[in-house]
């Protein structure tokens, strides 16, 4: 039993480590995730990035193909299309929940999530430009903290998972921003004030705004810029 268990601590730290580095561009998209280099640049067993990288793929991050293994899940606009219609339509809807049904302290994890978010550095002077792991990791959980107060748990937990599996495209619609164009600050104050002050249709109608710039601006770069050269 103690074996077991120091197995599954060691599976879920290879899949932390794994997971930020997929989230913080450290991979690219279509890139093939090897067991063998994987061992040995984590320190870890087979087995246990084998149940990592399994945790991943249920996550939509990494993809298993026969015969090839495991690779950072490919980009493509249709699949950005389909994945930004879905979050819209349930990202709002567990958000006009939140908002008729949260309560004071959803209130108060709301601002105080934003407080985090609004404080966090964007960027790094090691890595200009792309987003901080920890700023990632604080705006994902304001967007959370928004929805938290839905009570609907299965619409909560679709609305999640989308959110999760959205993070790649989340992360390089920042990296290929060659001109922004947007004010993210002035959209997630604008976002969480909608919300304290039980404006639910203003809330949806900027969140569903938020969520649709992610896929204008990866539309304008263009996605074949995202994908991992082919393998010598």
């Amino acid at each position: 039993m103690a074996k077991e268990g120091r197995s599954a601590t060691r599976a879920a730290a290879v899949h932390q480590r794994l997971r930020d580095d997929i989230l913080g561009g450290r991979f690219r998209p279509g890139e093939r995730l090897k067991f063998q280099q994987i061992c040995e640049d984590y320190k870890t067993s087979v087995g246990a990035a084998r149940e990592a990288l399994t945790r991943l793929a249920s996550e939509g991050l990494v993809r298993s193909q026969p015969n090839f293994g495991y690779m950072v899940t490919p980009l493509s606009l249709e699949d950005l299309e389909d994945l930004t219609a879905a979050r819209v339509e349930l990202e709002c809807m567990a958000l006009r929940m939140s908002i008729e049904k949260g309560d004071r302290q959803w209130e108060a994890n709301a601002v105080a999530a934003h407080h985090l978010l609004a404080r966090t550095p964007f960027t790094s002077s090691e890595q200009p430009g792309r987003p901080t792991d920890e700023w990632a990791r604080v705006h994902t959980e304001f967007h959370f903290a928004l929805i938290a107060g839905c009570p609907n748990r299965r619409i909560l937990q679709m609305a999640r998972s989308l959110r999760e599996e959205a993070g790649l495209y989340q992360l390089w619609s920042v990296s290929l921003q060659r001109k922004p164009d947007r004010d993210g600050a002035a959209e997630h104050r604008a976002l969480l004030e909608a919300s304290v002050d039980r404006d639910a249709e203003r809330a949806a109608l900027l969140l569903r705004e938020h969520l649709q710039h992610t896929a204008r601006l990866l539309q304008a770069d263009g996605l074949h810029e995202l994908h991992a050269p082919p393998e010598e």
